[in-house]
């Protein structure tokens, strides 16, 4: 992958984390905390704790990554279909950013949730109230499975690489890009309710990612009105 598309998935990762994730997920973190995490646990006991519960997260993104990647790859047979595909990504992601704007209600449609399903219940709560550290992880992995207009872009983003090392490597730096946000909201409960820095952060993301839908797009164009260009572009 090119260093300015790893580089714009970690920018628009880590902004958004600060915005839509803390607003997702920060509930979840804040739960274990209370629910697992013990007030006289030691700085590094509780590091640890974190740690693994985004290491979990970081799995699971990137277990999906690899499957659309796959997919990406099985369904692309000619630069038309790379092209469409393309287009598809980058216009998902400028509805995306506006959602996040709150100029549309795209995410809030897409991000339906299973977690009300009994099995995913009895798993989630066994899992929250295990005292062991591996619980954090396996309860980081759950969460990764969690629908999310979020991670919804990022798996489109990650069919588009056509390949699954590639789509689990975007996943992988989407999860590990989240981290901080999510550790911090682990210590500083006042991260999860810190409206207008979340609302600054969301502000950037949004720009971001409708900036790179908009690039998206014009590869796919690209893609399909001029493919020895793109093809020669892809080998330097």
């Amino acid at each position: 992958m090119e260093t300015v598309n790893l580089l714009t998935i970690i920018s628009i990762a880590f902004l958004g984390s600060f915005g839509h994730c803390i607003g997702m997920c920060g509930g979840i973190v804040l739960a274990y905390t209370t629910i697992k995490i013990k007030p006289e646990s030691s700085k590094v006991s509780k590091s640890v704790a974190h740690l693994l519960y985004s290491f979990g997260r970081v799995l699971t993104y990137s277990i999906l990554g690899a499957m659309f990647g796959a997919l990406g790859g099985v369904v692309l047979f000619s630069n038309n279909a790379n092209g469409i595909l393309l287009i598809v990504a980058g216009v998902a992601m400028v509805l995306a950013g506006l959602s996040l704007m709150g100029k549309i209600k795209f995410l809030t449609l897409i991000e339906h949730s299973f977690s009300s399903s009994p099995f995913y219940k009895r798993t989630f709560q066994g899992v929250l109230h295990s005292q062991s550290n591996v619980s954090f992880f396996l309860l980081g992995m759950l969460n990764g499975l969690l629908p999310c207009g979020f991670v919804y872009f990022f798996a489109i983003t990650a069919a588009s690489t056509a390949d699954p090392l590639s789509g689990a490597l975007v996943m992988a730096i989407f999860g590990m890009s989240t981290i901080p946000a999510m550790f911090g909201v682990g210590f500083l409960a006042s991260l999860a309710s810190a409206t207008s820095f979340r609302n600054m952060m969301m502000s950037l993301s949004s720009v971001a990612v409708i900036l790179y839908g908009t690039f998206t797009i014009y590869s796919g164009y690209e893609y399909i009105t001029q493919p020895q260009k793109t093809l020669r572009d892809c080998h330097k």
